[in-house]
């Protein structure tokens, strides 16, 4: 191991505020007191919230799976003490815009009992998706940072050969000290996590920077990484060199690309407080519920750090630190540079919450009223990325967002430095921050509309394909017409004559024009006849009369017409199940055609069978068009009311004789009712001899409870019966489906005959 290495970078501008850590960094870690309720808002994490998989009244057990991970870049949400779920909904949220957010509380039952852990202190022999996975699971984000999902940061680049791990124990930022506190107490967890992270990334070097103002801990590293080969880099103290990407270039010279991440070069960051809950989670089996943050600030009487479980109220941890309300000026969640002031007291305490600062208003005063820009540019001096801020600022007021990404406004780290020096007391770092949301808000309105126009055009596209095609269609069918009109015009007369003769009677065109006129007239008296009845007027009942007179006159002529046309009369009866089938085919092939019809971009195989479906149901149209044509109504019985009626009367007589069986009527009632009965039987009979119709043949049978096995054997007929019909109608229906399906039926069949037999 190199105890010290002497080959460090440094970066462009930066700045050294006041560090304040000697209000907290003189104690040791401190145990936090069980609080009674736990809030754990679903979204402690860059990306999309956790799902809950509990319920309210359910019992829980400290480090249960609570939240489940709702996509790829999201982490889990576990159980930080035992206890009842309470309430599921909106709840203060750490922002500070005091807005509310998703959250699950628990209510503690004070015995903090742990869940069933699977501790892997063996993790070498471990794959690294089942490594990765573990971590995953645990629910660890960073803990340096905006809290980005420490398995998806891990996994960013599965192609790209890592060759530098670094491990950022920096923490730059004023008052903070909980990075400090666990690398002088918790070294050898934290070495664990280091060890468990190159054994998943296999670098070829492993980095860990600390800056030189923290003695203790660099002492306890050293002392721990006697045995290995990790490399400790110690840098002078500058902020903001925590940074990511500041602390890369500081430790191996290299600069990260604007809109670039360290794993397009080939390195990844951890932070130390992830590398220690990489080792909780595969060494113990523990999930991230705690984490140690930093209660500093004058308005405490005990500033210190203390390890707490995540849902923590804040207001809690104050009082324990020893909060004096009348001292406190501002709340601060985070340093005094990048942190924000939180609303209120009921807010938990997260996964990124590094440190709660509590000051005063000597200790941090307001800052004066800004003033305009003098152009100094200190700002520009100080700034880590070497951006200009004072443009930016302009860009910013202006609203010029092109020139704002052309300046690269994306590559500022919002550290403040900037902020921090200005004379005029400008906020820039707000300035910034409004203008990256309003960039973001406009580029994913533009995606949307981008995203909408390309679906109209597609649509659009489909739509005149498809017109083109029906207009293709309209055209062959006209083509195919006149070529059908002029082969018949062509014929000769002998021949026309013959066809004509052997032609299927039906309406001829005179008689189908009668038709017409007459149903008009009759629509048009309907009508007048309407108006009549809402206005009675002498020029409307004149016009309801003429009206009348029209079709009375057309009727007779439709009628007399009729009566004169003996291809009516010995027109061919049709087949109906030609003509229903016909009729389901064309629906069924209408439906397909309108299934596709709705893809908005059909390739070409959809294409292929749109045409194809078009042409089956032009064919399927014309034969039901013919079959239609041949179709002739069945003559109705001229007594067909008189049997209904005679039908009608038998059941009636029947139904009260059984219903004066059941009462137990006398004999005298009952005998009256049988020969009623039996009248209403002679009616019936002569009715259907004056019908026409066949008189029904008697067939008596002895009907005999069914029992389950039949019933189950007539089932299964049934169904195969229906499957069959169901193939047999698919024109693509398989040769060999068809046989399976005949032979399942014929063996229903057997086995019912059998069972009845």
């Amino acid at each position: 191991m190199t105890a010290m290495q002497p080959l460090v970078w440094d970066i462009p501008g930066g700045i050294h505020p006041p560090e304040r850590k000697e209000l907290s960094n003189r104690t040791p870690i401190r145990p936090a007191p069980l609080p009674k309720r736990l809030v754990l808002p679903l979204n402690q994490h860059i990306g999309a919230p956790a799902e809950p998989v509990v319920s309210v009244g359910e019992r829980v057990l400290k480090g249960q799976l609570i939240a489940a991970a709702n996509g790829f870049v999201s982490v889990p949400v576990h159980a930080p003490t035992s206890g009842i779920i309470s309430f599921i909904g909106p709840q203060p949220y750490p922002h500070v815009s005091g807005m509310l957010a998703a959250a699950i509380v628990i209510d503690s039952d004070g015995l903090d009992r742990w869940c069933a852990l699977t501790p892997c202190p063996d993790y070498r022999h471990l794959q690294n998706s089942s490594l990765l996975e573990l971590i995953r699971q645990a629910g660890i984000g960073g803990l340096g940072g905006a809290g980005f999902p420490t398995a998806v940061k891990l996994n960013a680049r599965p192609t790209q050969k890592i060759h530098t791990l670094v491990i950022n124990g920096t923490e730059c930022e004023p008052y903070i000290t909980a990075d400090d506190l666990l690398m002088r107490e918790r070294t050898q967890q934290l070495i664990s996590g280091i060890d468990i992270l190159a054994q998943l990334i296999q670098p070829d070097q492993v980095l860990i920077g600390v800056e030189d103002n923290k003695p203790e801990a660099i002492a306890a590293l050293r002392a721990a990484l006697s045995e290995r080969s990790y490399q400790l880099r110690v840098f002078p103290t500058k902020y903001p060199s925590g940074g990511e990407k500041q602390l890369i270039q500081i430790l191996t010279g290299v600069e990260v690309p604007s809109g670039g991440l360290p794993a397009d070069i080939g390195i990844l960051c951890q932070n130390v407080g992830t590398c220690k809950a990489i080792h909780d989670a595969v060494i113990l089996g523990q999930p991230l519920i705690s984490r140690i943050t930093t209660l500093t600030g004058e308005a405490l009487a005990r500033p210190m750090n203390v390890e707490v479980l995540f849902g923590t109220p804040v207001g809690e941890l104050l009082e324990f630190a020893g909060l004096d309300r009348s001292k406190l000026n501002r709340l601060i969640m985070g340093g005094p540079m990048m942190g924000f002031s939180l609303p209120d007291f009921d807010v938990p305490l997260i996964k990124t919450t590094n440190c709660l600062l509590a000051a005063t208003s000597a200790e941090l005063p307001p800052p004066p009223p800004a003033m305009p820009c003098i152009r100094c540019g200190e700002c520009a001096e100080v700034c880590p990325a070497n951006l200009l801020p004072q443009q930016l600022h302009f860009f910013a007021l202006g609203q010029e967002h092109e020139q704002l990404k052309a300046h690269n406004l994306f590559d500022c780290i919002e550290c403040g430095a900037c902020a921090y020096v200005c004379p005029s007391s400008i906020p820039l770092v707000q300035y910034y921050r409004a203008a990256k949301g309003e960039i973001r808000d406009l580029e994913q309105k533009q995606l949307k509309a981008e995203h909408s126009k390309q679906r109209f055009e597609l649509r659009q596209e489909r739509l005149r394909r498809a017109e083109e095609q029906k207009e293709a269609e309209r055209k062959a069918r006209t083509e195919k017409a006149v070529r059908a009109k002029a082969a018949q015009a062509e014929a000769p007369a002998s021949t026309a004559d013959g066809a004509h003769a052997a032609k299927p009677a039906g309406l001829s065109d005179e008689l189908k024009k009668l038709k017409i006129e007459a149903s008009m007239a009759q629509v048009a008296l309907k009508k007048a006849e309407k108006q009549l009845a809402a206005h009675a007027t002498p020029e409307m009942q004149a016009q309801v009369d003429q009206l009348r007179s029209a079709a009375t006159t057309a009727q007779q002529a439709l009628d007399a017409a009729m009566a004169a046309s003996p291809p009516a009369a010995a027109a061919p009866a049709l087949d109906d199940g030609a003509l229903k089938k016909a009729k389901i085919d064309a629906a069924m092939l209408r439906a397909q055609l309108r299934k596709l019809d709705k893809l908005e971009a059909p390739d070409d195989d959809q294409q292929a069978e749109l045409a194809r479906l078009r042409q089956q149901l032009e064919a399927a149209e014309q034969a039901l068009t013919s079959l239609q044509s041949q179709a002739v109504p069945p003559a109705k019985p001229a007594d067909d009311g008189a049997l209904k009626k005679a039908k009608i009367e038998l059941a009636m007589k029947r139904a009260e004789l059984r219903k004066a069986e059941k009462a137990g009527n006398d004999d005298a009632e009952l005998s009256s009712l049988r020969d009623a009965l039996a009248q209403a039987e002679q009616a019936l009979h002569a009715a259907e001899a004056a019908s026409g119709k066949p008189a029904p043949t008697p067939l008596r049978t002895d009907k005999q409870p069914s029992d389950d096995a039949t019933r189950t054997l007539k089932t299964e007929v049934a169904f195969a019966r229906a499957d069959l019909r169901k193939l047999e109608r698919d024109e693509s229906s398989a040769a060999d489906a068809l046989a399976q399906a005949r032979q399942r039926l014929e063996q229903a069949e057997q086995k019912l005959q059998e069972h009845a037999g």
